[in-house]
């Protein structure tokens, strides 16, 4: 479904991302790890083709989001951290909005809003302004409007980040609930999300893919059996060498 290809940026002396390339099908959540800075959301935006990228692509169910910007991005959903809402609309008047733009009408429209509700748990918050609502539910909010459409490629950036355990178990549900019609990405630092949802992963350090495999490969790495140490062997030099220049 997602084939990433020797995906690089560069903004002038900094390479951001060096040659990233894997591949994501449908049934498949591969979680994207690495520390802050390691090129892990540059990579995303390039996925979904809101960064262009310096080299390389990606292709969305075989379209090529450089070259077939509009076909791909029709496949994707796509939530990025912090992403953005109107505060003064309500739950269903944003996903209305949403439906809108992406080209539905009538029944179907109807339809596609009060489907995306029900998925995403909104139904006893449908009627509050979003400027009103928990972190939480803002959060389910943004992800509603990601899989209104119903796409078959789900890009998210950070999707439990800042929620409590109670949220982040209501989000990592909707998320499993998902996979098997769907290819799923998703960029975190946290590593117990990856345990929690996640059939595959890759860690990302100074724009280049380290390790990849199953959650239980990668543990297998370490005598720990711990992904924390795993991560912490392949990142950490970077961190305190950037530490230390402070």
């Amino acid at each position: 479904m997602l084939e990433a290809r020797n995906l690089r940026k560069v903004y002038g002396a900094i390479e951001a991302v060096r040659d990233i390339s894997f591949r994501v099908e449908k049934g498949e959540i591969l979680g994207v790890l690495g520390p802050n800075g390691a090129g892990k959301s540059t990579t995303m935006r390039m996925i979904t083709g809101f960064l262009p990228p310096t080299a390389g692509t990606a292709l969305i169910g075989g379209h090529d989001i450089v070259e077939q910007p509009i076909e791909a991005k029709r496949l994707i959903g796509y939530l990025p951290e912090n992403a953005p809402l109107y505060p003064e609309m309500t739950v269903v008047g944003f996903l209305d909005f949403v439906a809108g733009i992406r080209g539905f009408r009538g029944a179907e429209r109807r339809r596609r809003v009060e489907s995306a509700i029900e998925r995403c748990r909104l139904t006893a918050v449908r009627w509050q302004t979003i400027e009103t609502l928990s972190k939480g539910y803002k959060q389910r909010v943004c992800f509603a409007q990601a899989v209104l459409h119903d796409p078959s490629l789900l890009v998210m950036d950070e999707p439990t980040d800042g929620l409590d355990p109670n949220q982040k178990h209501i989000v990592r549900e909707m998320i499993r609930a998902m996979a098997a019609e769907k290819a799923i990405l998703i960029s975190t630092h946290i590593l117990e999300e990856v345990e929690a949802v996640c059939t595959r992963a890759i860690i990302i350090n100074e724009g280049r893919i380290v390790a990849a495999g199953s959650p239980t490969e990668m543990k297998a790495r370490h005598p720990s059996g711990r992904l924390d140490e795993v991560f912490r062997v392949l990142t950490q030099g970077t961190a305190e060498q950037t530490t230390a220049h402070r």
